[in-house]
């Protein structure tokens, strides 16, 4: 894991593999669209027990591509990725923008599936 920043909070996304969509790991142990229930990681420790759980899903076909983000809470409280690559990522196709998110298209719904 690269160098932690004081106040960095970080969260675990990854592609749901059936549907392509970007997920979340919620705080229930479900992958979730939304990022506002995210598990949060605020310490190296927990990010680094985060990228452990990663492995799971994609070894059962879930998932693929986990990884960790920086979020910041925006000043309605929301999450929102830091980095703009993240945050296109969460509206969905760019090249498309009659699909996905942004086009307010009805997503599939959380992933549940718990790790």
């Amino acid at each position: 894991m690269a160098r932690w920043k004081p106040g960095t909070v970080k969260v675990l996304t990854a592609n749901h593999l059936m549907s392509g969509d970007v997920v979340f790991l919620a705080r229930d142990g479900r992958w979730a669209e939304a990022l506002d229930g995210a598990r949060l990681a605020s310490e190296p420790a927990e990010a680094e027990a985060l990228e452990a759980l990663a492995a799971t899903p994609e070894a059962e076909a879930i998932t693929v591509g986990a990884y960790l983000i920086d979020v910041e809470r925006d000043a309605e409280d929301r999450l929102r990725p830091v980095r703009l690559r993240e945050a296109l990522r969460t509206l969905g196709p760019s090249n498309r923008p009659d699909l996905g998110r942004q086009a307010g298209n009805a997503t599939s719904g959380d992933h549940h599936v718990s790790l």
